[in-house]
Protein backbone atom coordinates (compact mmCIF):
# COMPACT_ATOMS: atom_id res chain seq x y z
CA UNK A 1 0.00 0.00 0.00
CA UNK A 2 1.57 3.33 -0.58
CA UNK A 3 2.24 5.73 1.44
CA UNK A 4 0.17 9.05 1.36
CA UNK A 5 1.71 11.88 0.03
CA UNK A 6 2.64 15.19 2.16
CA UNK A 7 0.42 17.86 1.97
CA UNK A 8 1.90 19.91 -0.95
CA UNK A 9 0.25 23.12 0.92
CA UNK A 10 1.27 23.44 4.61
CA UNK A 11 -1.35 24.67 6.87
CA UNK A 12 0.59 27.13 8.25
CA UNK A 13 3.27 30.04 7.41
CA UNK A 14 5.00 28.25 10.54
CA UNK A 15 4.67 24.60 9.46
CA UNK A 16 5.67 25.83 6.07
CA UNK A 17 8.82 27.54 7.31
CA UNK A 18 9.91 24.47 9.33
CA UNK A 19 9.80 22.11 6.20
CA UNK A 20 11.79 24.83 4.12
CA UNK A 21 14.61 24.94 6.82
CA UNK A 22 14.27 20.97 7.10
CA UNK A 23 15.10 21.19 3.41
CA UNK A 24 17.47 24.00 3.28
CA UNK A 25 19.72 22.34 6.00
CA UNK A 26 19.42 19.22 4.24
CA UNK A 27 20.70 20.45 0.78
CA UNK A 28 23.20 22.88 2.17
CA UNK A 29 25.40 21.05 4.63
CA UNK A 30 27.87 23.18 6.99
CA UNK A 31 27.33 26.76 6.38
CA UNK A 32 29.83 29.51 7.76
CA UNK A 33 27.16 32.34 9.03
CA UNK A 34 26.89 35.10 7.20
CA UNK A 35 27.07 39.22 7.88
CA UNK A 36 26.97 42.51 6.26
CA UNK A 37 29.47 44.95 6.17
CA UNK A 38 27.90 46.55 9.53
CA UNK A 39 28.16 42.70 11.34
CA UNK A 40 24.03 41.96 11.22
CA UNK A 41 23.83 38.74 10.83
CA UNK A 42 22.18 37.57 7.14
CA UNK A 43 19.42 35.44 6.62
CA UNK A 44 19.49 33.12 3.68
CA UNK A 45 15.20 33.65 3.73
CA UNK A 46 12.82 36.58 4.62
CA UNK A 47 9.58 35.89 5.34
CA UNK A 48 6.37 37.39 6.71
CA UNK A 49 7.37 36.53 10.12
CA UNK A 50 9.95 38.28 10.40
CA UNK A 51 8.28 41.71 10.31
CA UNK A 52 5.42 43.01 12.38
CA UNK A 53 2.76 44.59 10.04
CA UNK A 54 1.25 46.02 13.25
CA UNK A 55 4.53 48.63 12.98
CA UNK A 56 3.62 49.38 9.64
CA UNK A 57 2.14 53.06 10.54
CA UNK A 58 4.40 53.44 13.11
CA UNK A 59 8.07 52.67 11.32
CA UNK A 60 6.94 52.16 7.36
CA UNK A 61 4.15 54.88 6.53
CA UNK A 62 4.07 56.82 3.37
CA UNK A 63 6.49 59.05 1.55
CA UNK A 64 6.52 62.90 2.51
CA UNK A 65 4.78 61.54 5.60
CA UNK A 66 6.35 60.51 9.14
CA UNK A 67 8.16 58.67 9.73
CA UNK A 68 9.83 59.25 6.21
CA UNK A 69 11.03 55.62 6.05
CA UNK A 70 9.82 55.36 2.63
CA UNK A 71 10.88 58.98 1.66
CA UNK A 72 11.22 62.94 2.49
CA UNK A 73 8.75 64.17 -0.10
CA UNK A 74 5.39 62.45 -1.68
CA UNK A 75 6.52 62.61 -4.92
CA UNK A 76 10.08 61.25 -4.33
CA UNK A 77 11.76 60.83 -7.56
CA UNK A 78 8.62 60.49 -9.53
CA UNK A 79 7.94 63.88 -9.16
CA UNK A 80 11.72 65.24 -9.18
CA UNK A 81 14.82 64.05 -9.49
CA UNK A 82 17.65 63.78 -8.18
CA UNK A 83 20.10 66.92 -8.60
CA UNK A 84 22.67 65.18 -11.03
CA UNK A 85 26.51 66.67 -9.91
CA UNK A 86 29.57 65.64 -10.69
CA UNK A 87 32.70 66.67 -8.95
CA UNK A 88 34.97 67.78 -11.01
CA UNK A 89 38.37 70.23 -10.36
CA UNK A 90 40.57 70.86 -12.52
CA UNK A 91 44.01 72.93 -13.23
CA UNK A 92 43.36 76.75 -13.04
CA UNK A 93 40.04 78.64 -13.24
CA UNK A 94 39.94 78.87 -16.99
CA UNK A 95 40.44 74.99 -17.31
CA UNK A 96 38.05 74.00 -14.56
CA UNK A 97 35.25 76.49 -16.32
CA UNK A 98 35.47 74.71 -20.08
CA UNK A 99 35.18 71.52 -17.81
CA UNK A 100 32.34 72.50 -15.94
CA UNK A 101 30.40 73.86 -18.89
CA UNK A 102 31.28 70.39 -20.90
CA UNK A 103 29.49 68.50 -17.97
CA UNK A 104 26.47 70.67 -17.34
CA UNK A 105 26.12 69.86 -21.86
CA UNK A 106 26.20 65.85 -21.16
CA UNK A 107 23.33 66.17 -18.42
CA UNK A 108 24.56 67.36 -15.05
CA UNK A 109 22.41 69.88 -13.24
CA UNK A 110 24.33 71.47 -10.89
CA UNK A 111 27.93 72.36 -10.11
CA UNK A 112 30.32 71.39 -7.35
CA UNK A 113 34.09 72.49 -7.70
CA UNK A 114 36.61 70.52 -6.34
CA UNK A 115 39.79 72.75 -4.87
CA UNK A 116 43.04 72.13 -5.59
CA UNK A 117 44.70 70.20 -2.32
CA UNK A 118 46.70 73.59 -1.63
CA UNK A 119 42.81 75.50 -1.03
CA UNK A 120 42.31 72.29 1.49
CA UNK A 121 45.04 72.69 3.13
CA UNK A 122 44.36 76.44 3.45
CA UNK A 123 47.30 78.07 1.02
CA UNK A 124 47.93 79.93 -1.93
CA UNK A 125 48.99 79.13 -4.43
CA UNK A 126 52.46 80.89 -4.18
CA UNK A 127 52.88 79.23 -0.74
CA UNK A 128 53.35 75.74 -2.12
CA UNK A 129 55.93 73.44 -4.45
CA UNK A 130 54.36 74.78 -7.73
CA UNK A 131 54.47 71.05 -9.05
CA UNK A 132 51.65 69.80 -7.54
CA UNK A 133 49.32 72.72 -8.08
CA UNK A 134 45.86 71.73 -9.69
CA UNK A 135 46.81 68.02 -10.01
CA UNK A 136 43.58 66.97 -7.83
CA UNK A 137 41.14 70.35 -8.34
CA UNK A 138 41.39 73.70 -9.41
CA UNK A 139 43.47 76.62 -8.08
CA UNK A 140 41.08 78.86 -6.93
CA UNK A 141 42.37 81.27 -4.37
CA UNK A 142 40.26 84.85 -5.00
CA UNK A 143 36.76 86.07 -5.83
CA UNK A 144 38.13 86.99 -9.09
CA UNK A 145 39.51 83.00 -9.78
CA UNK A 146 35.73 81.99 -8.74
CA UNK A 147 34.59 84.66 -11.05
CA UNK A 148 36.13 82.51 -13.82
CA UNK A 149 35.51 79.30 -12.55
CA UNK A 150 31.36 80.01 -12.55
CA UNK A 151 31.56 81.96 -15.85
CA UNK A 152 28.47 81.39 -17.51
CA UNK A 153 26.73 79.48 -15.21
CA UNK A 154 23.32 80.93 -14.04
CA UNK A 155 24.11 81.51 -9.85
CA UNK A 156 20.48 82.58 -9.39
CA UNK A 157 18.90 78.78 -10.86
CA UNK A 158 21.70 76.52 -10.81
CA UNK A 159 22.71 74.61 -7.13
CA UNK A 160 26.73 74.95 -6.38
CA UNK A 161 28.15 72.93 -3.87
CA UNK A 162 31.24 74.16 -2.76
CA UNK A 163 33.59 71.61 -1.02
CA UNK A 164 34.68 74.28 0.84
CA UNK A 165 36.40 73.56 4.68
CA UNK A 166 36.18 76.40 7.29
CA UNK A 167 36.29 79.14 6.74
CA UNK A 168 34.45 78.67 3.81
CA UNK A 169 36.62 81.00 1.73
CA UNK A 170 34.96 79.77 -1.60
CA UNK A 171 31.21 80.67 -0.76
CA UNK A 172 32.45 84.21 0.56
CA UNK A 173 34.22 84.26 -3.10
CA UNK A 174 31.08 83.06 -4.82
CA UNK A 175 29.43 85.66 -3.04
CA UNK A 176 32.17 88.29 -4.27
CA UNK A 177 31.54 87.12 -7.98
CA UNK A 178 27.74 86.94 -7.53
CA UNK A 179 27.46 90.38 -6.33
CA UNK A 180 29.56 91.77 -9.16
CA UNK A 181 27.16 90.17 -11.59
CA UNK A 182 24.56 92.04 -9.56
CA UNK A 183 22.73 88.14 -8.73
CA UNK A 184 20.77 88.60 -5.56
CA UNK A 185 22.53 86.69 -2.43
CA UNK A 186 18.97 85.79 -1.50
CA UNK A 187 18.37 83.29 -4.45
CA UNK A 188 21.43 81.72 -4.60
CA UNK A 189 20.98 77.81 -3.42
CA UNK A 190 23.73 74.83 -2.71
CA UNK A 191 25.39 73.91 0.03
CA UNK A 192 29.07 74.28 1.94
CA UNK A 193 29.64 70.70 1.55
CA UNK A 194 32.97 70.32 3.52
CA UNK A 195 31.29 72.05 6.11
CA UNK A 196 31.75 69.25 8.98
CA UNK A 197 34.48 70.02 10.61
CA UNK A 198 34.55 66.97 12.99
CA UNK A 199 34.49 64.65 9.81
CA UNK A 200 37.87 66.14 8.69
CA UNK A 201 38.81 66.04 12.50
CA UNK A 202 38.61 62.16 12.61
CA UNK A 203 39.39 60.75 8.85
CA UNK A 204 40.44 63.47 6.78
CA UNK A 205 42.78 65.67 8.44
CA UNK A 206 43.85 67.45 4.34
CA UNK A 207 40.45 69.40 5.12
CA UNK A 208 41.04 69.80 9.12
CA UNK A 209 42.96 73.53 9.10
CA UNK A 210 41.85 75.57 12.30
CA UNK A 211 42.17 74.57 15.84
CA UNK A 212 39.27 72.30 16.96
CA UNK A 213 37.59 75.15 19.11
CA UNK A 214 37.86 77.81 16.79
CA UNK A 215 36.54 75.67 14.01
CA UNK A 216 33.40 74.51 15.93
CA UNK A 217 33.07 78.39 16.95
CA UNK A 218 32.81 79.33 13.15
CA UNK A 219 30.78 76.93 11.61
CA UNK A 220 27.87 78.06 14.49
CA UNK A 221 28.70 81.44 12.97
CA UNK A 222 28.56 80.49 9.32
CA UNK A 223 25.44 78.22 9.75
CA UNK A 224 23.52 81.61 11.58
CA UNK A 225 25.24 83.85 8.59
CA UNK A 226 23.74 82.09 6.37
CA UNK A 227 20.31 81.64 7.94
CA UNK A 228 20.16 85.22 7.88
CA UNK A 229 21.63 86.65 4.61
CA UNK A 230 20.99 83.43 2.33
CA UNK A 231 18.00 81.87 3.08
CA UNK A 232 17.93 79.02 0.32
CA UNK A 233 21.55 78.14 1.03
CA UNK A 234 22.46 74.64 3.09
CA UNK A 235 25.79 75.98 5.56
CA UNK A 236 25.82 72.56 7.12
CA UNK A 237 26.43 69.39 5.72
CA UNK A 238 27.47 66.65 8.09
CA UNK A 239 29.83 64.05 5.93
CA UNK A 240 29.40 60.26 7.05
CA UNK A 241 31.13 59.83 3.57
CA UNK A 242 34.87 60.53 4.79
CA UNK A 243 34.21 57.86 7.91
CA UNK A 244 32.80 55.17 6.05
CA UNK A 245 35.66 55.79 3.23
CA UNK A 246 38.52 55.46 6.36
CA UNK A 247 36.49 52.11 7.29
CA UNK A 248 33.91 52.81 9.10
CA UNK A 249 31.45 50.26 8.73
CA UNK A 250 27.65 51.31 7.18
CA UNK A 251 25.74 51.39 10.64
CA UNK A 252 29.10 52.77 12.45
CA UNK A 253 29.28 56.23 9.65
CA UNK A 254 25.17 56.25 9.99
CA UNK A 255 25.90 56.28 13.71
CA UNK A 256 28.91 59.33 14.31
CA UNK A 257 27.31 61.44 11.71
CA UNK A 258 23.79 61.57 13.56
CA UNK A 259 25.96 62.04 16.88
CA UNK A 260 27.86 65.03 14.77
CA UNK A 261 24.31 66.17 13.19
CA UNK A 262 23.07 66.40 17.41
CA UNK A 263 26.21 68.09 18.40
CA UNK A 264 25.85 70.93 16.01
CA UNK A 265 22.34 71.25 16.64
CA UNK A 266 23.13 71.34 20.39
CA UNK A 267 25.87 74.29 19.45
CA UNK A 268 23.46 76.14 17.69
CA UNK A 269 20.27 75.87 20.56
CA UNK A 270 23.40 77.05 22.67
CA UNK A 271 23.93 80.25 20.54
CA UNK A 272 20.52 81.11 20.86
CA UNK A 273 19.16 79.59 17.48
CA UNK A 274 15.61 78.12 17.41
CA UNK A 275 15.67 74.59 15.77
CA UNK A 276 12.90 75.36 13.39
CA UNK A 277 15.53 78.04 11.94
CA UNK A 278 17.82 76.24 11.34
CA UNK A 279 17.17 72.36 11.67
CA UNK A 280 15.58 72.75 7.80
CA UNK A 281 19.16 73.89 6.06
CA UNK A 282 20.98 70.77 7.98
CA UNK A 283 22.37 68.06 4.87
CA UNK A 284 24.21 65.24 4.95
CA UNK A 285 26.49 63.80 2.45
CA UNK A 286 26.73 59.67 2.28
CA UNK A 287 29.15 57.07 1.24
CA UNK A 288 27.12 54.38 -1.23
CA UNK A 289 29.08 50.89 -1.03
CA UNK A 290 28.79 48.15 -2.90
CA UNK A 291 26.85 46.39 0.00
CA UNK A 292 23.77 47.00 -1.62
CA UNK A 293 20.93 46.33 0.50
CA UNK A 294 22.67 47.23 3.67
CA UNK A 295 22.95 50.93 1.96
CA UNK A 296 19.84 50.72 1.11
CA UNK A 297 18.79 49.82 4.89
CA UNK A 298 21.30 52.75 6.12
CA UNK A 299 19.42 55.36 4.29
CA UNK A 300 15.72 54.48 5.07
CA UNK A 301 17.13 53.94 8.75
CA UNK A 302 18.33 57.33 8.71
CA UNK A 303 15.34 59.04 7.96
CA UNK A 304 13.46 57.26 10.67
CA UNK A 305 15.60 58.20 12.91
CA UNK A 306 16.01 62.01 12.05
CA UNK A 307 12.56 62.75 12.13
CA UNK A 308 12.01 61.42 15.47
CA UNK A 309 15.31 62.15 17.17
CA UNK A 310 14.62 66.19 16.11
CA UNK A 311 11.29 65.95 17.19
CA UNK A 312 11.80 64.38 20.74
CA UNK A 313 15.02 66.24 21.53
CA UNK A 314 14.68 69.45 20.09
CA UNK A 315 10.87 69.70 19.86
CA UNK A 316 11.36 70.49 16.42
CA UNK A 317 7.22 71.62 14.84
CA UNK A 318 8.16 72.55 11.13
CA UNK A 319 8.05 69.38 8.84
CA UNK A 320 11.20 71.01 6.61
CA UNK A 321 13.34 70.22 10.26
CA UNK A 322 12.15 66.17 9.76
CA UNK A 323 13.54 65.95 6.66
CA UNK A 324 16.84 63.79 6.57
CA UNK A 325 17.73 65.25 3.21
CA UNK A 326 20.88 63.69 1.66
CA UNK A 327 24.01 63.80 -0.96
CA UNK A 328 25.20 60.07 -1.81
CA UNK A 329 28.80 59.57 -3.69
CA UNK A 330 29.55 56.28 -4.99
CA UNK A 331 32.17 54.43 -2.96
CA UNK A 332 35.55 55.11 -4.38
CA UNK A 333 37.05 53.23 -1.98
CA UNK A 334 35.32 50.04 -4.00
CA UNK A 335 37.40 51.42 -6.69
CA UNK A 336 40.00 49.27 -7.85
CA UNK A 337 42.90 49.96 -10.09
CA UNK A 338 43.22 46.85 -11.40
CA UNK A 339 40.99 46.24 -14.44
CA UNK A 340 39.54 49.58 -13.89
CA UNK A 341 36.31 49.54 -16.40
CA UNK A 342 35.08 46.58 -13.98
CA UNK A 343 34.49 49.79 -11.74
CA UNK A 344 31.95 50.85 -13.95
CA UNK A 345 29.57 47.88 -13.14
CA UNK A 346 30.48 48.72 -9.36
CA UNK A 347 29.87 52.38 -9.59
CA UNK A 348 26.21 51.40 -11.39
CA UNK A 349 25.64 49.02 -8.40
CA UNK A 350 26.28 51.83 -5.71
CA UNK A 351 24.31 54.39 -7.87
CA UNK A 352 20.86 52.13 -8.03
CA UNK A 353 21.30 51.65 -4.08
CA UNK A 354 21.46 55.31 -3.02
CA UNK A 355 18.39 56.09 -5.93
CA UNK A 356 16.29 52.91 -4.27
CA UNK A 357 17.25 54.29 -0.88
CA UNK A 358 16.08 57.85 -1.80
CA UNK A 359 18.94 60.67 -1.88
CA UNK A 360 17.92 64.01 -3.00
CA UNK A 361 21.78 64.90 -4.68
CA UNK A 362 23.92 61.79 -6.66
CA UNK A 363 27.60 62.17 -7.76
CA UNK A 364 28.38 58.60 -9.28
CA UNK A 365 32.50 58.29 -9.23
CA UNK A 366 34.38 57.97 -12.91
CA UNK A 367 35.90 54.40 -13.47
CA UNK A 368 39.47 55.58 -13.29
CA UNK A 369 39.12 57.52 -10.21
CA UNK A 370 41.13 55.26 -9.14
CA UNK A 371 44.15 56.24 -10.92
CA UNK A 372 43.90 60.10 -10.93
CA UNK A 373 41.41 62.74 -10.84
CA UNK A 374 38.90 61.96 -13.52
CA UNK A 375 39.52 62.05 -16.98
CA UNK A 376 36.91 63.69 -19.49
CA UNK A 377 36.40 60.53 -21.05
CA UNK A 378 35.79 58.84 -17.35
CA UNK A 379 33.19 61.75 -16.41
CA UNK A 380 31.16 61.64 -19.23
CA UNK A 381 30.59 57.50 -18.83
CA UNK A 382 29.87 58.61 -15.25
CA UNK A 383 27.08 61.22 -16.11
CA UNK A 384 25.83 58.93 -18.51
CA UNK A 385 25.36 56.13 -16.26
CA UNK A 386 22.83 58.46 -14.37
CA UNK A 387 21.08 59.57 -17.34
CA UNK A 388 20.69 55.30 -18.42
CA UNK A 389 19.42 54.90 -14.61
CA UNK A 390 16.93 57.45 -14.47
CA UNK A 391 15.69 57.67 -18.31
CA UNK A 392 16.68 53.74 -20.09
CA UNK A 393 16.22 51.92 -16.62
CA UNK A 394 12.79 53.99 -15.10
CA UNK A 395 13.80 53.77 -11.50
CA UNK A 396 11.92 56.90 -11.09
CA UNK A 397 8.79 55.12 -12.03
CA UNK A 398 7.97 53.88 -8.35
CA UNK A 399 8.77 55.44 -5.03
CA UNK A 400 10.79 53.05 -2.49
CA UNK A 401 10.36 50.00 -4.57
CA UNK A 402 12.10 47.88 -2.03
CA UNK A 403 9.62 48.93 0.37
CA UNK A 404 7.36 45.57 1.60
CA UNK A 405 9.89 43.49 0.81
CA UNK A 406 10.32 41.16 3.88
CA UNK A 407 14.11 42.00 3.96
CA UNK A 408 14.54 44.93 3.52
CA UNK A 409 12.13 46.08 6.41
CA UNK A 410 14.08 43.28 8.70
CA UNK A 411 17.29 44.91 7.84
CA UNK A 412 16.01 48.51 8.15
CA UNK A 413 15.35 47.50 11.95
CA UNK A 414 18.57 46.07 12.47
CA UNK A 415 20.18 49.15 11.04
CA UNK A 416 18.46 51.06 12.97
CA UNK A 417 19.00 49.19 16.20
CA UNK A 418 23.03 48.67 15.10
CA UNK A 419 23.06 52.61 15.00
CA UNK A 420 21.38 53.24 18.13
CA UNK A 421 23.83 51.79 19.79
CA UNK A 422 26.78 53.27 18.12
CA UNK A 423 25.02 56.55 19.04
CA UNK A 424 24.47 55.58 22.57
CA UNK A 425 28.26 55.06 23.09
CA UNK A 426 28.74 58.52 21.79
CA UNK A 427 26.34 59.75 24.45
CA UNK A 428 27.79 57.98 26.92
CA UNK A 429 31.14 59.30 25.85
CA UNK A 430 30.09 63.14 26.71
CA UNK A 431 28.59 63.54 23.08
CA UNK A 432 30.68 63.67 19.62
CA UNK A 433 33.19 66.18 20.44
CA UNK A 434 34.35 64.34 23.54
CA UNK A 435 34.23 60.94 21.65
CA UNK A 436 36.62 62.78 18.69
CA UNK A 437 38.47 64.29 20.81
CA UNK A 438 39.32 61.19 23.44
CA UNK A 439 40.14 59.51 20.02
CA UNK A 440 37.05 56.89 21.53
CA UNK A 441 35.65 57.72 17.54
CA UNK A 442 38.70 57.21 15.79
CA UNK A 443 39.63 53.95 17.35
CA UNK A 444 36.57 52.16 16.28
CA UNK A 445 36.69 53.28 13.10
CA UNK A 446 40.31 51.95 12.86
CA UNK A 447 39.30 48.45 14.48
CA UNK A 448 36.60 48.28 11.79
CA UNK A 449 39.14 48.82 8.88
CA UNK A 450 41.89 46.34 10.00
CA UNK A 451 38.75 43.72 10.33
CA UNK A 452 37.87 44.52 6.65
CA UNK A 453 41.02 44.34 5.15
CA UNK A 454 42.17 40.74 7.28
CA UNK A 455 38.72 39.47 5.19
CA UNK A 456 39.84 40.74 1.91
CA UNK A 457 43.57 39.08 2.86
CA UNK A 458 41.63 35.96 3.76
CA UNK A 459 39.69 35.43 0.42
CA UNK A 460 36.41 35.96 2.65
CA UNK A 461 35.49 39.08 0.76
CA UNK A 462 36.13 39.60 -3.00
CA UNK A 463 37.41 41.89 -4.94
CA UNK A 464 37.26 41.08 -8.48
CA UNK A 465 40.23 41.66 -9.87
CA UNK A 466 42.56 42.29 -7.10
CA UNK A 467 42.00 38.75 -5.14
CA UNK A 468 39.92 37.16 -7.31
CA UNK A 469 39.50 36.74 -10.99
CA UNK A 470 43.12 38.14 -11.88
CA UNK A 471 43.82 38.34 -15.76
CA UNK A 472 46.91 40.35 -17.49
CA UNK A 473 46.65 43.86 -18.33
CA UNK A 474 47.64 46.01 -20.95
CA UNK A 475 50.28 48.60 -20.27
CA UNK A 476 48.02 50.97 -21.90
CA UNK A 477 44.51 50.18 -20.26
CA UNK A 478 44.62 52.40 -17.29
CA UNK A 479 45.74 55.73 -18.83
CA UNK A 480 45.16 58.49 -16.09
CA UNK A 481 44.85 62.64 -16.09
CA UNK A 482 47.61 64.55 -17.46
CA UNK A 483 48.84 66.74 -14.90
CA UNK A 484 47.75 70.66 -15.92
CA UNK A 485 49.75 72.19 -18.62
CA UNK A 486 52.94 73.78 -17.01
CA UNK A 487 52.86 76.81 -19.00
CA UNK A 488 49.22 77.49 -18.40
CA UNK A 489 50.38 77.30 -14.81
CA UNK A 490 53.18 79.41 -14.74
CA UNK A 491 50.52 82.09 -16.35
CA UNK A 492 48.23 81.64 -13.63
CA UNK A 493 50.93 82.06 -11.07
CA UNK A 494 52.07 85.38 -12.81
CA UNK A 495 48.76 86.56 -12.98
CA UNK A 496 47.87 86.30 -9.30
CA UNK A 497 51.14 88.03 -8.68
CA UNK A 498 50.06 90.61 -10.58
CA UNK A 499 46.80 90.94 -9.09
CA UNK A 500 47.85 91.00 -5.62
CA UNK A 501 50.84 93.81 -6.33
CA UNK A 502 47.98 95.82 -8.27
CA UNK A 503 45.57 95.50 -5.35
CA UNK A 504 44.76 98.60 -2.69
CA UNK A 505 47.04 96.81 0.35
CA UNK A 506 45.11 99.21 2.82
CA UNK A 507 41.16 97.60 2.13
CA UNK A 508 43.23 94.33 2.58
CA UNK A 509 45.08 95.10 5.84
CA UNK A 510 41.99 97.08 7.11
CA UNK A 511 39.88 93.46 6.59
CA UNK A 512 42.57 91.04 7.91
CA UNK A 513 43.06 93.42 10.64
CA UNK A 514 38.93 93.04 11.32
CA UNK A 515 39.18 89.19 11.17
CA UNK A 516 42.20 88.84 13.93
CA UNK A 517 40.23 90.97 15.95
CA UNK A 518 36.51 89.83 15.81
CA UNK A 519 38.30 86.37 15.87
CA UNK A 520 39.10 87.51 19.32
CA UNK A 521 35.59 89.04 20.17
CA UNK A 522 32.98 85.89 21.03
CA UNK A 523 30.04 88.41 20.30
CA UNK A 524 31.01 88.72 16.79
CA UNK A 525 29.90 86.91 13.99
CA UNK A 526 33.25 85.55 12.65
CA UNK A 527 31.84 84.49 9.20
CA UNK A 528 30.42 87.92 8.24
CA UNK A 529 34.38 89.53 8.67
CA UNK A 530 35.42 86.43 6.03
CA UNK A 531 32.68 87.54 3.82
CA UNK A 532 33.80 91.42 3.66
CA UNK A 533 37.66 89.98 3.65
CA UNK A 534 36.69 87.92 0.42
CA UNK A 535 35.17 91.30 -0.94
CA UNK A 536 37.79 93.58 -0.17
CA UNK A 537 40.40 91.52 -2.26
CA UNK A 538 41.99 89.21 0.80
CA UNK A 539 43.41 85.99 -0.69
CA UNK A 540 42.32 82.20 0.34
CA UNK A 541 45.88 81.85 1.96
CA UNK A 542 45.77 85.45 3.82
CA UNK A 543 42.07 84.57 5.34
CA UNK A 544 43.01 81.21 6.38
CA UNK A 545 46.55 82.40 7.73
CA UNK A 546 45.04 85.12 9.81
CA UNK A 547 42.65 82.45 11.40
CA UNK A 548 45.31 79.68 12.20
CA UNK A 549 47.24 82.88 14.33
CA UNK A 550 44.37 83.61 16.35
CA UNK A 551 42.94 80.77 16.70
CA UNK A 552 45.06 78.17 16.58
CA UNK A 553 46.40 75.16 14.22
CA UNK A 554 44.14 72.18 12.90
CA UNK A 555 46.33 68.99 14.36
CA UNK A 556 43.74 66.42 14.31
CA UNK A 557 44.08 63.47 17.53
CA UNK A 558 45.84 60.63 14.88
CA UNK A 559 45.32 57.39 16.88
CA UNK A 560 47.37 54.65 16.19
Amino acid sequence: MNKPLPDPVPATAEEALVRWEAEYAAQIGGESPVHNRSGIAIKPLYTPLDVDPSRFDGEVGFPGQPPYTRGIYATMHRGRTWTQRQLIGLGTPAAYNARLRDILDQGASAVSLIPCNSVFRGYDMDEVDAELLGTCGVVANSADHMATCLEGVDLATTSCAMNDPSPFTLLAFMLAAAKRRGVDPRSLSGTSNQSDCLSHYVANHMFFRLALPGARRLLVDHIAWCGEHLPRWNPLSVVGQHMQQAGATPAEALGFTLASALQYADDCVAAGMSPDAFLPRFTFFFDISISFFEEVAKFRAGRRLWARLVRERYGARDPRSWRFKFHGQTSGVDLTRQQPLNNIARVTAQAIAGIFGGLQSLHTDAYDEALSCPTQFGARIAVATQNILREEAHLTDVIDPLGGSWYVEALTDAMEAKVLDVMAEVEAAGGMYAAVESGLVQRRIGESARRFQERIDRGEQTLVGVNAYQVPEEPDSRSALAKPDPGEMRAHLASFAAWKAARSAQSVGRALDALARDANDARANLYARVVEAAEAGCTHGEICGTLRRELGFGHPLVVV
